[in-house]
């Protein structure tokens, strides 16, 4: 990357004006990928004859297509410049969005969210890599804490903005993209700096291929083991496919000038642990955010709506401990707050194992817990993401970014698979329960375990200062 550009454009840019524009952009992004659940029962009603089976793949195509294109995308930001790759991409996001809030039917509804998600997957590494652009190198952390808040505001939300848009029309949970999205692309065509990429060369085309066809081969088998039975036909046959798959990336990257990962990128400072770190956090973080949907309208017999609301304190916590926490990061140090992050979170789904009823008891039974996940997530999503590419060269910031990213989605399948395995299909009120229980100590588990894994990074105090 240019120096020289990266300085004239920090001069010349607003960093806040910069957090601004992206966030908006990886708000809605990230918001799609849990807005339309709620949707999909009005969508099955006004779409006659459509299966909600079939229209699982309104999620699923949205899910898989953007986790598989987040490193190639994120690699070509690099390559060719993130404000290029940035506003592409949300131009296309608009568009899919578009085509979705107007699509005639179930098929054409699929179709398009796999456009939205394209678009998400290009502009969200390079989202990252203009906001480190315009910032001082003094105050990243803090703008990449709160980068990574409002992409998990954004999933956590999405229950809640989902039931309220739902009330008007379930086009609404599309069509609510487009202003706010054309916003966002004519100030950020305006306002966004334009850091230079790294040219050179297209990345390994062989590579880049494999590598989406292994992600998109596994995230299908973890999302449809439950449908199509883990031992069956399909599901061992995407994991196959996504192994072998693997294999030619790694082969392909070994041999290539030009991979799209460079394998030096796990050598980066804390980069490797941080990695484990979210795959495992995130995998905790999902299955928390299902159980408790399923939790309040299949036991409580709340409403979409209803629920949003109950689960949203949680996600208000998120920005506050984010934008608040450098301070004590600097103090404690990075890994001891990763580490107290996946405890907090362990102990909220703990109290709800221990305080829950078959009654609706909210307030004594769950609101702890969820603030308690919230603390646990504002600590360790937005402070895990700034520790991983802060040792990052600025011409890898959009490839490593995309590559944390990924793991996080591939945690979220992970996690939602792990819960409705250990849930099961209990009958009656104790049984289910039991199951939830048993569910919420596995989930405890998995997120305690990621906070060990945080307590291996190691930063000078500095990269955790207060912006």
């Amino acid at each position: 990357m240019n120096t020289a550009v990266v300085q004239e454009d920090r001069r010349t840019t607003n960093p806040r004006m910069v957090l601004g524009v992206v966030a908006v952009a990886v708000l809605l992004s990230s918001l799609d990928l849990f807005i339309v659940n709620v949707a999909l029962p009005r969508i099955a009603e006004d779409f006659s004859g459509a299966r909600i089976s079939g229209l699982s793949w309104v999620l699923n195509a949205y899910a898989i297509v953007y986790a598989a294109l987040l490193v190639p995308a994120g690699r070509l930001g690099d390559r060719n410049g993130h404000k290029t790759a940035f506003l592409t991409g949300l131009g296309v996001f608009v568009l899919g969005s578009a085509l979705c809030a107007v699509a005639p039917n179930s098929a054409a509804l699929v179709a398009f969210r796999v456009v939205q998600a394209a678009g998400a997957a290009l502009l969200t590494p390079s989202s990252l890599g203009l906001l480190l652009a315009a910032t001082p190198a003094e105050k990243r952390a803090t703008a990449v804490r709160l980068w990574v808040a409002f992409g998990g505001l954004g999933a956590a939300l999405g229950p809640v903005a989902g039931g309220l848009l739902v009330e008007l029309h379930w086009r609404w949970v599309f069509l609510v993209n487009v202003p706010l999205g054309i916003i966002a692309l004519i100030v950020g065509a305006r306002l966004l700096p334009r850091p230079t990429g790294t040219g050179g060369p297209l990345p390994d085309g062989v590579g880049a291929l494999a590598l989406i066809a292994s992600v998109a081969s596994l995230i299908l088998a973890v999302v449809k083991g439950e449908d199509w039975g883990w031992a069956s036909t399909g599901v061992l046959g995407a994991v196959a496919a996504a192994v072998v798959f693997a294999a030619v990336f790694v082969a392909s990257s070994r041999r290539h000038h030009s991979p799209v990962v460079d394998p030096g990128l796990l050598k980066a400072p804390n980069f490797g642990v941080v990695l484990a770190n979210s795959l495992l956090f995130n995998t905790a973080f999902a299955a928390m955010l299902l159980s408790a949907v399923l939790w309040m309208q299949n036991v409580w017999g709340w409403s979409a709506l209803k629920t949003g609301l109950g689960i949203a304190p949680g996600p208000l916590v998120v920005p506050i401990v984010a934008i608040s926490a450098g301070r004590f990061i600097a103090r404690v140090g990075v890994g001891r707050v990763l580490a107290l992050g996946g405890v907090a979170f362990a102990a909220g789904i703990v109290w709800w194992a221990q305080g829950v009823a078959l009654h609706a008891n909210y307030a004594s039974g769950f609101l702890g817990g969820m603030l308690l996940t919230g603390l646990g997530v504002g600590l360790t999503l937005p402070t895990g993401t700034a520790a991983g590419t802060s040792g990052l060269p600025p011409q890898q910031f959009a490839t490593g970014s995309a590559v944390l990213t990924m793991a996080r989605q591939l945690g979220m399948a992970v996690g939602v698979a792990i819960l409705v395995a250990v849930l099961g299909s209990p009958h009656g009120g104790p049984a289910t329960l039991t199951a939830f229980q048993h569910g919420w100590y596995v989930v405890a588990a998995v997120s305690v375990a990621a906070g060990a894994l945080g307590l291996a990074v190691r930063m000078p105090k500095a990269a955790g200062a207060p912006g």
